[in-house]
């Protein structure tokens, strides 16, 4: 009689144990799943990150507003659009004159080549208004950005009307950034899409007939 009680208790106690061993594997696996998970979903988070375009990228290929009220006849200034250099020049009413005087000096004199500016920048000036330039400053033959020679003569030689001379290989622009002959880079630089705000105001990488 009392080995039989003794079995039972023995049993009993076994029982006892094995549940208690998998109440610690279920507890185990249960904590080992929330933390595998948790490390998942920390592995995630900078992935997701990384595909959500940064404020700086979002802001590359956004239009540039401009106020040109200080630029003084003669002079030219630099802003950035999408990354690179954009010439704004004040032209002189001399400097517009010289325009259309040179046009055996240039490669593409009446900006053929249509992928270079707006269509409503297709004339001698290649600018809404004559004055006023607004061009890329990035060489067309290797992405060097030329030097600016504003002013005739000077080093750049008599016959040097104003322009820009690249120093990487010596290509040379006048003062509407049309490529004079001779030199490596191909086609005219490029004047991107723009409007007026204002008179003294322009709004740079968006078209003079689309809303900003």
């Amino acid at each position: 009689m009392s080995d039989n009680h003794s079995d039972k208790h023995q049993a009993g106690s076994q029982s006892e144990s094995s549940a208690s061993v998998d109440q610690e594997k279920r507890k185990f696996l249960i904590a080992t799943s929330a933390v595998g998970a948790l490390g998942c979903a920390a592995a995630a988070v900078p992935f997701i990150v990384s595909m959500t375009p940064s404020e700086r990228a979002k802001a590359a290929g956004a239009p540039v507003e401009v106020d040109i009220s200080k630029i003084a006849p003669g002079e030219m200034m630099t802003t950035e659009w999408r990354g690179k250099p954009v010439w704004i020049i004040n032209r002189t009413d001399e400097m517009t004159a010289e325009l259309t005087k040179h046009n055996d000096k240039l490669s593409d004199p009446n900006s053929d080549v249509t992928s270079q500016q707006p269509s409503y920048c297709k004339n001698p000036s290649r600018a809404i208004k004559p004055n006023l330039a607004v061009i890329v400053g990035i060489c067309t033959h290797l992405g060097c950005s030329p030097s600016a020679k504003l002013q005739p003569k000077g080093d750049m030689g008599d016959s040097w009307t104003g322009g820009f001379s690249c120093p990487c290989h010596g290509s040379k622009f006048d003062l509407a950034g049309r490529v004079l002959k001779g030199s490596p880079a191909p086609i005219n630089l490029v004047v991107p899409p723009y409007k007026y705000l204002a008179d003294n105001t322009l709004l740079i990488g968006v078209d003079m007939e689309e809303k900003a």
